[in-house]
């Protein structure tokens, strides 16, 4: 196995850089489905004769382990290098579907739980911080692009995965095609099975091409000072041990989980809700298994949309600013989702979308107001320590809106009606949010380091949406 080392992945001189995005896709690509897990929702809850909170713990459950093992593997990741990161991920992550697969078709959901939930979701964290690093190290010039490849990969993986999974679940089960058509319980383990081997050899594919530049190395006609010089929001630097004493990194805290909450709670319901929306007098919905599935990959255009113009957005108006944009018309958007949504398709569409921006745009912008209160140095610990908002809103958020639903009947009979509480519960988060973000202000001079300190990132990227930002990201806490 000394093929994973590190010291086989050294790119030799004249390696073309831009190689490299293609590997680092190739993993975020893949466990980016965990945002299609709605597509085949409402065939598990009818499998296993289970309520949506019972089968939403399984995206819980994998989300709550995506932040843990990313925060708690990043020293170690960043050790080894990523191609035995990315090799991890790839075991842990196909692993997972095998195992989900063995549960569904022996009817036991909580090895479902360990499968998909627990060992994937190790998977998940391993795999989506494995990129990130190499990709910036390979990109000083560009250090935004670097980082908005890696993350559009993950936010777009539905955009795959959805599809697909409409597409292989209707050619594993007989029965579809017929009127009011749910997936079985042993096409949803044979697509299991499927991912778990195809996902397998595209991310060994990407760990194998992985390079990371030798010591020295820089892009042809780059000047870091270039990128030194560029003005910084503060000069002024903040510990890890110190920032969590802060009151701006709870202030944060509490905007990165209301925000994802509410995201998160519409996009783990995605592809049943849609046709909740539009369901008929007779129990019918006007949107079909195939086009609510084309939906889920609609939204993650916007989820991968979000994270490159909203962040950009930042750099101009600054992060305070965006995160009142996120937040407030956020809250507008959940009204009108929840009182007009039912009344058109188009309407129902473009309010999600822009949701679904709001999220994606929200992990992308949080390193960087990391970065503008608490400086550059060990900002990658920092961000790593408020990855704890993202697992405990993959547990609020879909916890919200299934114990909501499970109390307003069953599913596959639902409707908009049944989802307004739910949303309105969202719209007072975003409210909280919102008044937390004004709260903030710079941090005081007594939580800075030392003048003497070296202005230097985190050696260790703590992973994340967009980990290991040892970058001279440019904006404002404006």
């Amino acid at each position: 196995m000394s093929w994973l080392d590190r010291e086989r992945t050294i790119a030799p001189p004249g390696f073309n850089r831009w190689l490299i995005p293609p590997a680092a896709l190739a993993v975020h690509l893949c466990i980016g489905q965990a945002y299609a897990t709605s597509v085949y929702k409402t065939a598990l809850v009818e499998y296993f004769d289970a309520s949506l909170t019972q089968i939403g713990v399984i995206f819980s459950v994998a989300i709550v382990m995506l932040g843990l093992s990313a925060a708690v593997m990043g020293t170690w990741v960043d050790r080894n290098g990523p191609r035995k990161a990315m090799f991890v991920s790839a075991v842990f992550w196909s692993g997972g579907f095998m195992v989900g697969a063995l549960g569904i078709f022996t009817g036991q959901l909580w090895l479902v739980y360990v499968g998909y939930g627990f060992l994937g979701g190790i998977g998940l964290g391993i795999g989506y911080i494995s990129p990130v690093s190499t990709l910036i190290k390979w990109f000083p010039d560009r250090p935004g692009l670097a980082t908005g490849m890696a993350i559009m990969g993950f936010g777009g993986g539905a955009l795959i995965a959805s599809p697909l999974s409409s597409a292989l679940l209707a050619f594993y089960d007989p029965d579809s095609g017929t009127e009011g058509w749910v997936a079985s319980g042993d096409a949803v383990g044979k697509l299991f099975i499927t991912f778990g081997v195809v996902y397998l050899l595209y991310m060994l594919y990407g760990a194998w091409t992985i390079r990371v530049p030798a010591d020295g190395w820089k892009p042809d006609g780059f000047d870091p000072a270039s990128v030194a010089s560029k003005p910084l929001v503060t000069t002024a630097h903040v510990s890890a041990a110190n920032a969590i004493k802060t009151r701006q990194f709870w202030l944060v805290w509490i905007v990165l989980f209301c925000n994802v909450t509410a995201g998160i709670g519409i996009l783990e319901q995605a592809a049943p809700m849609i046709q909740d929306f539009f369901r008929q007098p007779d129990g019918a919905s006007l949107v079909t298994a195939a086009v609510a599935g084309g939906f889920v990959g609609l939204l993650s255009i916007g989820n991968m949309g979000g994270r490159f113009a909203w962040s950009a957005t930042s750099d101009v108006i600054g992060r305070k600013r965006i995160y009142m944009v996120y937040l407030g018309v956020g809250a507008v958007c959940y009204v009108l989702l929840a009182m007009f949504g039912s009344s058109s398709t188009i309407l129902y569409v473009l309010l999600a979308f822009v949701i679904l921006s709001f999220y994606g745009g929200g992990f992308a912008t949080v390193p960087a107001y990391l970065r503008d209160l608490f400086g550059t140095f060990q900002v990658g610990a920092i961000h790593g320590r408020l990855l704890t908002a993202w697992s405990a809103a993959g547990i609020a958020g879909p916890l919200i809106v299934n114990s909501f639903l499970d109390a307003q009947g069953t599913p596959g009979e639902l409707t908009a009606q049944a989802y307004q509480p739910a949303l309105l519960t969202m719209v007072g988060l975003l409210i909280i949010g919102f008044i937390a973000n004004l709260l903030v202000q710079p941090v005081s001079d007594r939580f800075h380091e030392p003048a003497k300190t070296p202005a230097r990132a985190e050696s260790s990227p703590a992973g994340s949406e967009s980990a290991s930002l040892d970058l001279n990201l440019e904006g404002g806490n404006r």
